[in-house]
């Protein structure tokens, strides 16, 4: 059997990025949506590369990179609004009796008197 083959590794070595690459490569890794992860990649680069570079660019040491100024949003503050509280509405034939120690028993209209009575003097 003859026949060729090619086998195409990664370049050894340092590579070159020319500032118009590196700002390319970032404007890509740093699109909304966009994984940083793929476009290193894809690209063959290393994170620590496009960290290095996205700082540069903050710092205007990229050619044709302008330096990156703060941005700031506007902020007003308001008087909070609080909603008066309003008594609980019960459903009708609901009767709620709250006792000294904070214990609330809610029952409908048609308890039995006496096992309330009970109840609540457990309750007391």
């Amino acid at each position: 059997m003859t026949g060729r083959m090619e086998v195409v590794g990664r370049v050894s070595g340092r590579r070159r990025w020319s500032d118009a690459e590196k700002l390319e490569i970032l404007a890509e890794a740093f699109r909304p949506g966009v994984r940083v992860c793929d476009v290193i990649a894809r690209r063959e680069v290393s994170s620590s590369l496009i960290y290095t570079w996205r700082k540069q660019r903050r710092e205007g040491k990229l050619a044709g990179a302008m330096p990156s100024l703060p941005v700031f949003a506007e902020v007003q503050v308001a008087e909070p609004v609080v909603p008066a509280p309003q008594p609980a509405q019960c459903p009708s034939g609901l009767i709620q009796i709250e006792l000294p120690g904070g214990v609330r028993v809610s029952v409908d209209a048609h308890v039995d008197a006496g096992a309330l009575a009970r109840v609540l003097s457990v309750l007391r």
